[in-house]
């Protein structure tokens, strides 16, 4: 591959292109107040080599899925970000964009956010998430690949990182992931400036990334970060390499500010006027703020251009391919569920009530699984090295491996936070529908990612099971107290706790129609008795809680509950009814679901002056806007114990009696 030259010709050099990145960042972030130069400054050089010479885009289709991704994962560099999107010429980032950086109702955020302007693949900002969410963009270009052909999937994942990346846990995980399953498309080039917030970087790490890396199963190399040529060498062999590629680039920290590149006075906050002035007699940059001459401007819009030709091609081939590849190539890539699913899955659900199991809620998953598999195809399930106790993996699902990406269950490891950000990049990727399991506690573990989705609006399913003191003898350590109320404080996140087998079925079909939303399945591992005895109705999950059982006779108290405790609410229900107190039972499956309610149905299921009593096997954060202030909460103030689950129900007084009496105490 030989260099391009600037599109315009030899008047437009490289160094002028990189200055206007470094001017527009400088600019934009004196204008806010607010924001981070010194990395879009450092890493300008680079930005020009890989969007000039390499990366495979279209300003004007930012959805082509054929094109290069490219993540910042060190995302408080986002007027790195910012300026090219608006140099190259997507529709959307005008200078008056650039300008009103940081401020209220621009698309220039922050940090970069999905959804606001083309050309943001992902949310960056809570470091390493980038590394992470790449590794599951580059697993899915493989695994469609696979599926579809290299004449329609063959691009690559870019990552600019920085060294608060690579000191952030999840970039292990990540890296060694990515190692494992050589994934040969994905490049990180690592902002090497040797500047922290704090100072330099070895006031608190020492690491050689290079070895790191190679021990991961990467090729690594350095380079000197403002060297065109070195760049584009380094770039040109990583793409050739058929493992995963960390190019070190050391840079400068700031790059042009004559008084402060170098330091950590540029990472954190405006130059200055003054030290403005000095960068731009010291780039040769005589422009006013925000201005980019017209000959740099159009050597830049040419480079935004210049992919519309290679995407007709793609076109071309996509048309070429038969009538059933290419309808199912589409309808994976459009994130459509196949026609007549629901159907299908209903059936199953029919035959699920007619058995009427007493199992586990993840075996029932397990089983709606082994039923979803063979309608949608596009699933891509995986575990934390749980998938024997999470049971995640269907029936006739075969493993993604290094060099056979065909398969579509992936073995995660030990590396819950890894395998949650990976799932986010899958699911950014489109054309498959993740989903993933480990523990319930071990939520913990994948939390900041499972925020990541929440705010992305990310189809991402998390299979979580061991849901509860239920788990038993593993005690407090793998109990989950206060996990479940903690997920659902996060906006947009579906929270289920299914009652049964049933219900677990039907929240599987709920997390798979979210197209927006992402949902975790928190699953038993003890038994439980199947508590629907009809299907009549259609979902009843699907409006987050409904009366499970009725009251015989007016009723007086309504018993609400979730998950295993649903059964144990409908024994307390046949003390109280045997008292002549009129009880209903209300499954709860999914409070935010239940929430988007009209307020006629919520008061109808919640029985409007009624004594109200929640049990849930977990704390009681969240329950009280559905008892008030006469109600009562059964459950779980401490953290549980190790012991047989009916011993420590027991012993922490979740019990049918327990329910009765918190009733009887208050009719």
């Amino acid at each position: 591959m030989t260099r391009a030259e600037p599109p315009t010709g030899a008047a437009v050099t490289h160094k002028q292109m990189a200055n206007a990145i470094r001017a527009l960042s400088m600019d934009a972030v004196q204008a806010a107040n607010s924001g981070h130069p010194g990395m879009p400054m450092g890493m300008a050089d680079i930005a020009t080599v890989l969007f000039k010479d390499f990366l495979k885009f279209d300003a004007s289709d930012a959805q082509w899925p054929d094109r290069d991704r490219f993540v910042l994962s060190n995302g408080h560099g986002s007027m790195l970000l910012y300026s090219l999107l608006h140099l190259t010429g997507y529709p959307d980032m005008d200078i008056d964009q650039i300008r009103n950086f940081r401020q209220l109702g621009s698309r220039t955020a922050g940090h970069p956010e999905f959804g606001h302007a083309q050309g943001i693949e992902t949310t960056t900002g809570p470091l390493g998430q980038g590394i992470g969410t790449a590794v599951g963009m580059a697993l899915a270009e493989r695994m469609l690949a696979a599926r579809y052909g290299s004449e329609v999937v063959d691009h690559h994942t870019y990552v600019f990182a920085g060294d608060g990346c690579l000191m952030e846990g999840i970039s292990h995980e990540a890296a060694s992931l990515a190692g494992h399953l050589g994934l040969g498309k994905l490049i990180v080039l690592f902002d090497d400036n040797e500047i922290s917030i704090d100072g330099p970087t070895d006031l608190s790490v020492r690491d050689d990334q290079i070895a790191r890396f190679e021990a991961c199963g990467w090729e690594a190399t350095r380079i000197d970060g403002h060297d065109p040529e070195a760049i584009f060498a380094a770039l040109e062999t990583a793409r050739t390499s058929d493992r995963p590629s960390l190019i070190a680039c050391r840079t400068v920290i700031g790059y042009g500010s004559p008084n402060k590149q170098g330091t950590a006075g540029t990472h954190g906050a405006p130059l200055g006027a003054d030290e403005i002035a000095a960068t731009r007699n010291e780039l040769d940059w005589p422009y006013d703020p925000f201005v980019v001459p017209n000959d740099v401007l159009g050597a830049w819009r040419s480079v935004g251009g210049r992919g519309a030709e290679r995407r007709h091609e793609w076109r071309s081939r996509v048309d070429a391919m038969s009538a059933d590849a290419k309808a199912s190539y589409e309808s994976a890539l459009s994130g459509a569920l196949p026609n007549g699913w629901e159907a299908a899955f209903d059936t199953y659900k029919e035959a699920v009530i007619a058995e009427q199991p007493k199992m586990a809620t993840r075996q029932a998953s397990q089983k709606a699984l082994d039923a979803l598999a063979g309608i949608i195809p596009n699933l891509a399930g995986g575990s934390a090295d749980l998938t024997g106790s999470n049971l995640t993996k269907a029936a006739g699902m075969s493993p993604v491996e290094a060099g056979d990406y065909s398969g579509s269950y992936i073995f995660y490891g030990v590396r819950e936070h890894g395998m949650a950000a990976a799932m986010n990049g899958i699911a950014l990727h489109g054309g498959l529908i993740p989903y993933g399991g480990t523990f319930l506690i071990f939520t913990d573990y994948c939390r900041p990612s499972i925020r990541l989705s929440a705010l992305m609006g990310q189809r991402v399913i998390y299979v979580m099971t061991h849901d509860s003191i239920g788990l038993g003898e593993d005690g407090p350590t793998h109990q989950p107290v206060e996990q479940v109320a903690s997920l659902r404080a996060i906006p947009n996140l579906n929270v289920f706790r299914p009652a049964d087998a049933v219900e677990t079925t039907e929240c599987w079909a709920l997390a798979l129609k979210a197209n927006s939303t992402p949902s975790v399945l928190a699953l038993t591992r003890q038994g439980v008795p199947t508590l629907r005895s009809t299907a009549e109705g259609g979902n009843q999950c699907s409006r987050g809680a409904y009366i499970l059982a009725e009251a015989d006779g007016d009723r007086r108290v309504t018993l609400l509950a979730t998950g295993s405790e649903v059964s144990l609410a409908c024994e307390a229900r046949d003390l109280l009814q045997a008292d002549g107190i009129g009880t209903a039972v209300v499954s709860m499956p999914c409070h935010e679901l239940f929430d988007a309610q009209d307020v006629v149905y919520r008061e109808t299921v919640l029985g409007k002056n009624t004594v109200r009593v929640a049990v849930e096997a977990a704390v009681s954060q969240g329950w009280d806007r559905y008892i008030g202030c006469n109600g009562a909460f059964v459950g779980m103030s401490e953290f549980g114990a190790s012991a047989p689950a009916p011993a420590l129900y027991e012993h922490f007084g979740i019990t049918a009696k327990a329910v009765a009496d918190a009733a009887r105490d208050r009719v």
